[in-house]
């Protein structure tokens, strides 16, 4: 089947390198589908769905948006346009890929777009922004950044060497024979978070969940990592949840780097599928610093660095009070079968004896103040034994396969 890459851009600016882009897709055998999210300014090069056409599908004719026109006003609708004529088109096996061209304007329009469409479906977009933080471009999404090195005015061999790389890495992802699907065997696919100071654990479960025929897609959980293994839950992909580490929730409510957002630990539940709980992690947070150095807010608090530029303090008796209320509430949302097991020795190898962030005393009140705190409708489980220890972790998988079997 011929592959088509679509390619989104304003063709009022980039027309030339659109139609270049055009042919390079064709000379590798596929088809090209010209989007114009222009507003303002003749075509370049004669669009296959034109600005009209985008800008209905979001919602407002284009005459109205070429009265005082803005770009604050123009955008919402030409990515709403976009993303809707795009959605229909993956769906109904239309098109196959999409490239994006763009600087300060079109990257944030493009990439919005991208973000819509689903995991596993090829997205490149060609952007002067590349080389900087694309955190806000790429989101969550499987979002191919690819610099331009030199502005996209006009084509010259540098611009025909990059748009035709950016066309033959959209051409070949589409032409791949591999596909993002639940898993064939009947068995759903497993989300699993995890953070460094508890890997051994992360490993260990993999292996047997592997033993009895499970696949596992692990979340590194430094804010985007949660973020991504709930919405593939949205979406259907993942079926049950090991949600090992939640240090997500701590950053997110003092501030660290690996913070979360409102929506962490509330989606599975709301899904209602079977998950097993672990408070992973949650014992400290992480802090950006420069090297070597303690911010004096944090400096009665035990602290280890995990590396030069990465502090990661100790939370106190109240501060974990106050988080594991906060877990409670979200926990709320569960519906589905749950169970939250606490590793009554140590929510990491950092707090665990001999750990650089042992503090029993915090730990009890923590422990006691989720005893109060989790829902009736989650199973809680407590356990004397560390979080990666090897029964802990054993248990833990032993209960989800069991809640995913029963």
């Amino acid at each position: 089947m011929t592959k088509t890459v679509a390619i989104l851009c304003t063709l009022d600016t980039k027309g030339p390198e659109a139609a270049w882009m055009r042919e390079a897709v064709e000379a590798l055998g596929g088809k090209a589908l010209l989007i114009d999210i222009g507003v303002v300014g003749a075509p370049g090069v004669p669009p296959d769905v034109s600005r009209e056409a985008v800008a209905k599908a979001g919602g407002t004719p284009l005459a109205e948006l070429l009265q005082d026109p803005t770009r604050q006003k123009a955008s919402p609708v030409m990515i709403a346009g976009a993303t809707k004529l795009l959605l229909e088109a993956v769906r109904e096996g239309r098109v196959h890929a999409v490239v994006g061209l763009g600087g300060t304007q079109g990257t944030p329009n493009c990439t919005a777009v991208m973000q819509a469409l689903p995991y596993g479906f090829p997205k490149v977009m060609v952007s002067t922004l590349a080389s900087g933080d694309v955190s806000s471009f790429v989101g969550i999404k499987d979002v191919t950044m690819m610099f331009s090195v030199s502005d996209i005015l006009g084509l010259n061999p540098l611009t025909r060497k990059i748009l035709a790389n950016a066309a033959a890495a959209a051409f070949g992802m589409a032409s791949s024979a591999v596909t993002l699907d639940s898993a064939g065997n009947g068995k759903p696919l497993i989300g699993m978070s995890n953070l460094g100071v508890l890997t051994e654990g992360a490993m260990r479960a993999i292996e047997r969940f592997h033993e009895r025929g499970y696949e596992v897609i692990v979340f590194h959980a430094v804010g985007s990592g949660g973020r991504a293994m709930e919405q593939l839950m949205r979406e259907g992909l993942i079926g049950a949840v090991f949600d090992y580490a939640m240090g997500e929730l701590a950053d997110e409510m003092y501030h660290g780097l690996r913070a979360g957002d409102p929506t962490r630990l509330t989606v599975a539940g709301q899904l209602g599928l079977p998950q097993v709980l672990c408070p992973g992690g949650l014992e400290h947070i992480g802090l950006l610093v420069p090297a070597n150095t303690v911010p004096e807010a944090w400096r009665d608090n035990l602290y280890t660095f995990h590396n030069p530029v990465i502090l990661a303090p100790r939370l106190n008796g109240p501060q974990l009070e106050a988080l594991a209320a906060e877990i409670g509430k979200r926990l709320t949302h569960t519906k589905g079968r749950a169970c939250m097991m606490l590793p009554l020795a140590g929510t990491s190898r950092y707090g665990v004896e001999g750990g650089a962030l042992r503090d029993p005393a915090g730990d009890a009140a923590f422990f006691e103040a989720l005893r109060r705190a989790v829902p009736p409708t989650v199973e809680l489980v407590e356990r004397n034994l560390g979080a990666e220890d090897p029964a802990f972790v054993d248990e833990a998988v032993a209960r989800l396969i069991a809640m995913i079997e029963d």
